[in-house]
C-alpha cells in the first residue's frame, strides 16, 4: 500500500483510475496502468485487499464511508488465498499511508506471521484497541485483509470499468 519498503508499481492516483476506496478495482486497470507507464508486471504478485467498515480514530471507532467521488466496482477473484490482516495509516482520510507493522517495524516487537501481517482480524483490532501503534504514523487507523491473487485467476472481469 506504501512505497516505505516495496516499491509501488506506478503512481496510479494521477491516472484517475482508483475507487472511491484509493484502490483500484480489477487487475485489468492495473494492466492499463502499467502498459501506460511502461512498467512490465512479470514477476509482481497481485494482492487483493478487504477493508474493515470502521476506522480507529485514536479514541474510537468510527464507520468510515468513501467519497462518492468515484465509482466502485471492485473486481472479486476467482480464487484468493488469504495472508493476514494489516493495519493502515490514512491521516489524509483518502489514500492509504503506511503500515506500522512494516513502516514502524512493529512486526519486530508484535507477534506476526512471515508476511509482517497478523494472522487475524482480533490480534489487528485488540493492538489497535490496546494502544501498540501510539507512537507510529498518525491515523486513523484501518484493518485489511491481505489476500494473495495469482495474476493467471484475474481473467473474469465482471463489472470493472473499461
Amino acid at each position: 500500500m506504501c512505497d516505505c519498503v516495496s516499491e509501488n508499481f506506478a503512481d496510479y492516483t494521477e491516472y484517475w483510475l482508483h475507487n472511491s476506496y484509493w484502490f483500484i478495482d480489477s487487475p485489468k486497470i492495473i494492466k492499463i496502468i502499467a502498459e501506460k507507464t511502461s512498467v512490465k508486471l512479470e514477476g509482481t504478485s497481485l494482492f487483493y485487499y478487504e477493508m474493515f467498515e470502521s476506522e480507529f480514530d485514536g479514541a474510537s471507532w468510527k464507520i468510515y464511508e468513501p467519497k462518492a467521488w468515484f465509482p466502485t466496482k471492485v473486481v472479486l477473484p476467482a480464487h484468493k488465498k488469504l495472508e493476514g490482516f494489516d493495519v493502515v495509516t490514512f491521516s489524509a482520510g483518502t489514500s492509504p499511508e503506511c503500515s506500522p507493522l512494516s513502516c514502524n517495524s512493529m512486526a519486530d516487537e508484535l507477534h506476526t506471521n512471515a508476511h509482517c501481517l497478523f494472522d487475524s482480524f482480533d490480534e489487528a483490532e485488540a493492538n489497535i484497541n490496546n494502544g501498540s501503534f501510539s507512537e507510529c504514523e498518525f491515523g486513523p487507523y484501518r484493518v485489511f485483509s491481505v489476500y494473495s491473487v495469482d495474476w493467471s485467476d484475474t481473467a473474469v472481469e465482471g463489472g470493472a470499468r473499461t
